[in-house]
């Protein structure tokens, strides 16, 4: 933030002014002394994925609660671009308006980020699943979404042999294919070929963000194959997976949805508290944004790129769904420190799992 703006800020609030323009002015938090700007996709935070994560980080770091954002408008807000034409308007907005950090979330982001941060080489800005901007203003934060994927593909196929399904099938539906995406399609792949060596394992891509539509109707299409369980990982149109696995579940089909970046039990839920997620990988954009905030905070911002692993608690599963036995947990839990010690290594990319036995050759992603 321009200290001229930072001195007026703190006046003002000392004051006990009123500030004209609401959330869309940045100002001092209480506490923390800084202030952060979270801009979106047309998900928007209620995509209870992706954006969903990157704003409970912020959340935390100011001490907030999703139903108490008593400090939105003052210390942090969020501005959601209906279309990516409005990318770069609202980073130039942010900018000018001084935050003293500025979030994006996605790959679709890169190049508007680029072009707005060369030219602002003072303000601070932060991206989620990008580490090619190459910035010194730039913080660049990706994940092993390969680790927390292949984790929840054992457990698919832990739970398919403990339900004795006979040669069973398993789905991955991708949003628009680019290599993150692939991180979680072949570790998903790759986890459930490590207990069913023999396995078929499809793949389909919706080319959207926001198409929950669309991926339902795939869904239903390939649960009334006889899929066993579908991995979505394509922002808010991965909720389609969800609804049709709910209501397949409620008329008793046994079947099961995944879920993606946050624990998607609740979205699953369709009586009680049964809930058609088996489990989730959890993408812990929170913990990085967290990061990305102490280190303004303390003055040891700088451009870089940081790896959010296992190891780090950056990716995980959850295991909030009382389907999955204390047996299955267990294996999940050895598999995860395996992982965690090199003992088992994952492929990170298509070109890379399509060189290890029995994995297919024909999956339609994307490594860039």
């Amino acid at each position: 933030m321009k200290r001229i703006v930072f001195f007026v800020l703190l006046t003002a609030l000392a004051a006990g002014l009123v500030f004209a323009g609401g959330g869309n002015q940045a100002r001092a938090g209480a506490g923390s002394g800084i202030t952060v700007r979270l801009l979106t996709d047309s998900t928007g935070i209620d995509d209870k994925s992706f954006n969903a994560a990157a704003w409970r980080g912020i959340l935390e770091f100011f001490g907030d609660t999703w139903k108490n954002t008593k400090q939105r408008g003052r210390s942090y807000d969020v501005v959601t671009a209906q279309t990516q034409d409005m990318y770069i308007p609202n980073l130039m907005q942010a900018t000018d308006e001084g935050y003293d950090l500025i979030i994006v979330t996605g790959f679709t982001w890169d190049s508007a980020l680029t072009e707005v941060a060369t030219a602002n080489p003072n303000q601070k800005y932060m991206i989620v699943d990008v580490d090619w901007v190459g910035l010194p203003n730039v913080l660049e934060a990706v994940y092993a979404e390969h680790e927390g994927s292949y984790l929840v593909g054992v457990a698919a196929a832990l739970k398919a042999k403990a339900d004795k399904i006979a040669n069973p099938k398993f789905g991955f539906i991708g949003g628009i294919p680019g290599a993150t995406i692939t991180k979680f399609e072949v570790g998903y792949f790759q986890g459930i070929l490590s207990i069913i060596p023999d396995a078929e394992i499809m793949d389909y891509y919706v080319n959207s963000w926001s198409d929950a539509a669309s991926v339902k109707t795939q869904a239903k299409t390939w649960y009334d194959s006889g899929v066993y369980a579908i991995y979505s990982a394509a922002g808010a149109a991965g909720n389609g997976t969800i609804a049709q696995a709910k209501e397949y579940r409620s008329q008793g089909k046994n079947v099961w949805a995944i879920g993606v970046d946050s624990d998607q039990h609740e979205e699953g839920i369709y009586s009680g508290t049964d809930s058609a997620v088996l489990t989730s990988m959890l993408k812990m954009v929170e913990v990085s944004v967290v990061q990305g905030l102490n280190a303004v905070k303390n003055n040891t911002f700088k451009g870089e790129v940081i790896t959010f692993d296992l190891s780090s608690n950056g990716v995980g599963y959850s295991v909030t769904n009382k389907a999955l036995p204390a047996n299955i947990k267990t294996e999940l839990e050895q598999t995860k420190q395996k992982i965690i010690s090199g003992q088992i290594k994952i492929a990170a990319t298509n070109a890379e799992a399509k060189r290890l036995p029995g994995f297919p050759q024909d999956l339609k992603a994307l490594d860039d």
